[in-house]
């Protein structure tokens, strides 16, 4: 016989079912101990619960979408099945006020860990879940919804002494109903997003050949006898906002601080700046390098060319859905630095496993330098985010208060590794590779781009 204690007031009662769901989550028979069941609080923790898987599914949704009743309606089920399941026992066992136990129960637990998982997903949203987490956090959120209805079952087939073939029988059955009910309604979210297949607007298809051509015949000539610095940016996948954010920042460092205005071009992948900016493709990559190769000065101009994605092992992402982009490469990129005849090259890279860049790229005349190792994932893309971890490193902090790029490099990869231990997440362990001429011409290039007045300012 199961001794339910009296209702006191609502607020008692709440905090007391507060209790009962924790040790109901540990399996024990303690909750059924400690729940207080009446029709305010089965009817507050049915709205607490609503409300919390509601905004679970807000921010999966990526806090866009719409409110889908449906789905509303499909995660009632599950109380609902709970308090058919309380009418059923208190029958059997001649105790009313059982009725209602098994559906609170349900909603207590459940609440807290919707509330759980709802932080959960919002610390991986502004990118700040320990990177080897993320692996597991589908299973974790699983496991998690599997067990708030077992661990019912469980409590009261122990509370009960029903027999072990029967416990057995009917986790089985709940289990077979979960897996049915997680199939039919995944579709069916709290808060939906209508997937619409990629689009790539008339007027911008008509629009892209014209801001091509206006790009490149904005670059100018260098000027005889001096040196200067042309600007090449490139934002390769259009899916995250991250990408766009940052080349239109420090393109915009670049034109003001260190003078490449008139002296460069911006290639971005993204849906907003279609109409505005010139598209990141290898065609327009290569004809951006040749037209620079051709207006500047060979022997005393120096390109800086960053580039900023997402990547693979030898593969930086150009995408730009739905159009069906060739990735590059760094052969293809090498060869067509070559093409240019480009000769002085700073090149940074800033995806996942840059650093299997390096061979490829290295001469003697180039600095190379990537967010990450070659077998090393870099990190900090996300939609939030205006800069990635390396990119704020580097152009943001470093680049605006170091006076070379050794000591900019330096303060960024240590900058960037204290991030990324915080996070919990592996090093990426940015990479510098500078050729023999390169660290021979630096210091003379590092004139023009930081004038002594600026390395004045840093000298105590």
């Amino acid at each position: 016989m199961i001794d339910f204690k009296p209702s006191i007031n609502f607020w008692h009662d709440f905090k007391s079912n507060q209790t009962a769901g924790i040790w109901l989550f540990l399996g024990s028979r303690r909750s059924l101990q400690l729940v207080r069941p009446s029709i305010m609080q089965l009817v507050f923790w049915g709205i607490l619960g609503g409300c919390a898987n509601s905004l679970f599914s807000w921010l999966s949704s990526g806090r866009m979408g719409d409110f889908n009743s449906q789905g509303l309606i499909s995660y009632a089920l599950w109380p609902f099945i709970a308090l058919i399941v309380g009418i059923f026992l208190s029958q059997r066992i001649n105790n009313p006020r059982l009725m209602l136990v098994p559906a609170l129960l349900w909603l207590v637990l459940d609440t807290h860990i919707m509330l759980f998982q709802c932080l959960i997903q919002f610390l991986g949203d502004i990118d700040y879940l320990p990177y080897f987490l993320y692996d597991y956090v589908p299973t974790l959120f699983v496991g998690l919804f599997v067990w708030q209805s077992l661990a019912v079952v469980w409590v009261f087939s122990r509370e009960l002494k029903w027999p072990w073939w029967e416990r057995a029988l009917i986790m089985l059955a709940t289990l077979a109903t979960l897996v049915v009910w997680q199939i039919s309604v995944k579709d069916q979210p709290i808060w939906k997003v209508e997937q619409q297949s990629p689009s790539f607007a008339e007027d911008a298809f008509y629009a892209q050949p014209t801001l091509l051509n206006k790009a490149l015949d904005n670059i100018q000539f260098g000027e005889f006898a001096q040196s200067h610095w042309y600007f090449m940016g490139v934002a390769g996948a259009s899916y995250q906002d991250v990408f766009q954010f940052e080349i239109s920042r420090i393109r915009e460092q670049f034109d003001t601080r260190f003078g490449t205005f008139g002296r460069s071009i911006s290639l971005i992948n993204h849906p907003a700046t279609r109409t505005e900016v010139p598209i990141a493709t290898k065609t327009s990559m290569e004809l951006a390098l040749r037209r620079i190769g051709q207006q500047m000065n060979r022997e005393g101009d120096v390109l800086f060319l960053y580039m900023t994605s997402h990547g693979l092992p030898n593969t930086f992402e150009m995408e730009n859905a739905p159009l069906d982009l060739a990735q590059v490469d760094p052969k293809w990129l090498k060869q067509t630095l070559d093409a240019s005849g480009i000769r002085w090259r700073v090149i940074v890279v800033g995806s996942c496993y840059s650093g299997s860049f390096v061979p490829a790229l290295q001469d003697d005349n180039t600095l190379i330098i990537t967010a990450s190792a070659a077998d090393r994932q870099s990190f900090g893309c996300s939609n939030e985010a205006d800069y990635t971890y390396f990119g704020r490193a580097f152009f943001d902090e470093a680049m605006r208060e170091q006076s070379s790029f050794k000591g900019a490099f330096e303060q960024a990869r240590t900058t960037v590794a204290k991030w990324e231990a915080a996070q919990g997440f592996e090093p990426s362990e940015p990479q510098w590779s500078i050729g023999k001429n390169m660290e021979l011409m630096l210091p003379q290039l590092e004139q023009r781009l930081f004038p002594p007045a600026t390395t004045a300012l840093k000298t105590p």
